[in-house]
């Protein structure tokens, strides 16, 4: 017996989602997890007994998947990020502020600030790594530097 993987992520999404939390303690790998599962299902061509096999098997490959995310060098070694920041040594008091307001900002404009900035990569090269356009870098770090201005002004006003 197979079903489509659409039913199943229907049904038993939820099921599988708190199997995963239930080991992993973390949302976001629960999520790894889960989409693990059924990407796992669509690429197994194992027939199951029933309908309460499947749900078993999703349950068991959730638990075993978020098991392996918990052991995984990742996870070992994953540092939080307010720990990161609170170990990390900067020349100037502004440059811890910089640095979190930069880290504060949505992904697609911090990474685009952090290749230009930190990492001194030209507009050209970010857009080849990123696979987007030249004009697309260019917006995002000119919203970007406008967030960070916008960030940073209300810190400092907050500060007087």
């Amino acid at each position: 017996m197979r079903r489509p993987v659409e039913e199943l992520v229907e049904k038993y999404r939820d099921s599988v989602f708190r199997a995963a939390l239930s080991v992993s303690r973390n949302p976001e790998d629960a999520e790894d997890a889960v989409q693990d599962t059924f990407i796992q299902y669509m690429n197994s061509k194992r027939q199951f007994e029933s309908e309460e096999h499947i749900r078993a098997w999703l349950l068991r490959v959730a638990i075993n998947k978020s098991k392996n995310i918990m052991t995984s060098f990742w996870n070992r070694n994953r540092v939080a990020f307010e720990d990161y920041m609170e170990n990390t040594q900067f020349q100037e008091p502004e440059d811890r502020s910089l640095a979190e307001a930069v880290f504060s900002l949505t992904e697609k404009y911090r990474v685009v600030m952090y290749l230009y900035y930190y990492e001194e990569y030209p507009v050209r090269e970010i857009a080849e790594i990123l696979h987007i356009s030249e004009g697309t870098v260019k917006s995002r770090l000119a919203r970007g530097r406008k967030a960070l201005r916008d960030i940073l002004k209300e810190a400092w006003d907050i500060d007087e």
